[in-house]
């Protein structure tokens, strides 16, 4: 199976190459991203025995950076090594000091034994759903054990897998332990074959992140009107603006940002504002002298301050909750900022959240976009009652920590060899 892959991967890289090149060389940020991934590892400096962990793209990097601060507040000696896929994700780890930090070159054994000879790992974390077959093969050849952080399985994931059950079991064969963020997934993950002695449900780690240290963040009650509309994905953008132009006939000095899940869609996102007549800055040009209190849009154009953001708002709406190809995302983070949330009927990447928001009172789902004026007008109109929710959303993140010192745990008692099941 090992030698079937390989060959697949690296004929797919030669067909591709004429493609590659042809596409770099008219296209900086393509090229950008092509070098990245082919050549960033190279800059690594030799890291004997570290801890190299494995995160995809944004949000995964963000539950990276919790693992790794927690990991450095017990006092952990062996040095933290991060990858990442996409270029986003590099370029957040960079904002974030997550140095060393590289992008993960081609699934293939030409690029990584380099890579694994160099920083030697004394383990491989992956966060929630990250399977290389080439990587993980590797490591299980090397005995470098892999452990699952944060993993996830999704209801669309767990009807592919059945469908190439030994496959599956061929791709997850390195990893000793599952750490799940939920019993669903856990169970989902049984459900494909996985020994129950290798499945732990440790609950999910971004319930353990801080909230923004930004020092000039207001208490919820005293922050002027301000709505931020997170993580938004395509068909949530239009929703969103006709409900900003609703809202300003009764609020004129509302303040709003818009932030797009992924950064490369601001140009589109901006054609639409312009089609509905508003006006607005980018995140990236706003000047010191920039006056919250006066009504204004905002988009976020930069990575990294979505959460600072949060931290400043009164009300959040997070996209993606309208298409069952986004799934939703992350509706942790404004909650655990004291605020109401919004958010879309279809959660499966969620789901576990949404449900404890939703019954904790802390969490508001809509069925419609068209709902969502209505719903942010009647949350502006009653300051007690949205002051309210959002301490719920608040309360029921801070009772679900604990996730992150159990997933520390298992690490340790992998790296220190301890003798039972999971090891």
């Amino acid at each position: 199976m090992d030698s079937i892959y390989y060959l697949i991967i690296n004929i797919g890289i030669l067909l591709s190459t004429p493609f590659l090149l042809t596409k770099m060389a008219f296209d900086r940020s393509f090229r950008a991203d092509i070098m990245g991934r082919f050549f960033t590892h190279r800059n690594l400096l030799v890291q004997k025995g570290c801890i190299w962990i494995h995160a995809s793209s944004v949000g995964e990097v963000r539950a990276a950076n919790i693992m790794i601060q927690g990991m450095k507040a017990l006092g952990m000696q062996k040095p933290i090594v991060l990858s990442t896929f996409t270029l986003t994700g590099y370029d957040l780890a960079r904002k974030e000091g997550l140095d060393p930090v590289f992008r993960l070159p081609p699934d293939t054994a030409f690029f990584l034994n380099p890579l694994l000879d160099k920083i030697d790992p004394a383990i491989l974390i992956l966060i929630e759903a990250e399977f290389w077959p080439g990587l993980l093969r590797l490591c299980q050849k090397r005995s470098v054990p892999v452990f699952l952080a944060n993993g996830r399985i999704s209801k669309q994931s767990l009807e592919r897998y059945q469908k190439i059950k030994p496959i599956f079991h061929w791709l997850t064969e390195a990893i000793r332990v599952f750490s799940m963020r939920s019993k669903t997934d856990s169970n989902r993950l049984a459900k494909l074959g996985t020994a129950r002695s290798r499945i732990v449900t440790t609950g999910n780690i971004k319930f353990d992140a801080k909230a923004s240290e930004n020092g000039h963040v207001l208490p919820v009650e005293e922050r002027p009107a301000n709505i931020v509309f997170g993580s938004t994905r395509p068909g949530d953008e239009g929703p969103v603006m006709e409900a900003i132009v609703e809202l300003r006939k009764d609020f004129p000095n509302l303040n709003c940002v818009v932030a797009p899940r992924h950064i490369e869609r601001c140009k589109e996102v901006e054609g639409l504002i312009k089609d509905f007549g508003l006006d607005y800055q980018l995140f990236s040009e706003l000047s010191e002298t920039h006056d919250a209190d006066k009504g204004s849009l905002i988009l976020m154009d930069q990575l990294g301050h979505l959460n600072d953001c949060y931290a400043k708002a009164t009300i959040a709406f997070v996209g993606g909750g309208f298409n069952p190809r986004f799934g939703g995302h992350n509706i942790l983070e404004p909650a655990l900022a004291g605020l109401p949330v919004i958010f879309g009927p279809l959660m499966n990447n969620f789901q576990e959240e949404a449900d404890l928001l939703i019954e904790s009172g802390g969490g508001i789902q809509i069925d419609d976009p068209r709902e969502l004026p209505a719903t942010l007008k009647g949350l502006l109109d009653d300051d007690q009652e949205r002051i309210r929710i959002g301490k719920l959303a608040k309360d029921i993140v801070e009772e679900n920590r604990g996730a992150l010192t159990a997933n520390i745990e298992l690490i340790q008692k992998i790296l220190s060899n301890a003798e039972g099941e999971l090891c």
